[in-house]
């Protein structure tokens, strides 16, 4: 890893942090713009910067500084009931920068990235909604009613607004496109 990319995942994980202090309370889980910041990692980081960007994040948060949503911090957060949502980001990070890079390169750009954005969150609800169930005793449609359905629209935005912001910034990096 050279030290383009430590600083690249140096600067994705205090955009992770500052996003996540952009903090909405409604129902259990907030509303935040980590959703935008995490849509522009795969454009600008590759599949091993962008995990380690995440787990840095987490890492941060699970031993107790003040990076998630609220300043919010500890190991609790992590095992709580919004707690796979953070790790569900990890996964689905993994699988979009995996994505963008093996999708075909007669695909636009936008919509390549926006297919791996648009698993990474569905990775992310999945593993948020699992354990928001588990930990606070919720039928799946009851989970789904107040952690994926309010913010299925607002997500969908800060994803386009994301990957547009990441193509742009990979664009002035001075790359061809995406599979470099």
């Amino acid at each position: 890893m050279n030290v383009q990319t430590v600083a690249r995942a140096g600067i994705s994980v205090a955009l992770l942090a500052i996003s996540a202090w952009v903090s909405l309370a409604i129902g259990p889980v907030p509303f935040t713009l980590q959703t935008m910041v995490l849509a522009l990692l795969p454009a600008v980081l590759d599949r091993q910067g962008a995990c380690l960007a995440v787990a840095a994040y987490l890492l941060l948060g699970g031993i107790g500084l003040p990076v998630f949503a609220g300043f919010g911090a500890g190991i609790g957060t992590l095992a709580g009931p919004t707690g796979g949502f953070l790790w569900g980001f990890l996964i689905g990070i993994f699988a979009a920068t995996t994505l963008v890079r093996v999708l075909p390169e007669s695909m636009p750009e936008l919509a390549r990235l926006l297919f791996a954005d648009v698993t990474m969150l569905l990775i992310a609800y999945a593993c948020g909604t699992v354990q928001l169930m588990a930990v606070a005793q919720l039928s799946l449609p009851g989970a789904l009613a107040v952690a994926v359905i309010p913010f299925i629209i607002p997500d969908a935005v800060k994803l386009f607004v994301g990957a547009s912001i990441g193509l742009a910034a990979h664009r002035a990096l001075g790359r061809a496109h995406l599979a470099s």
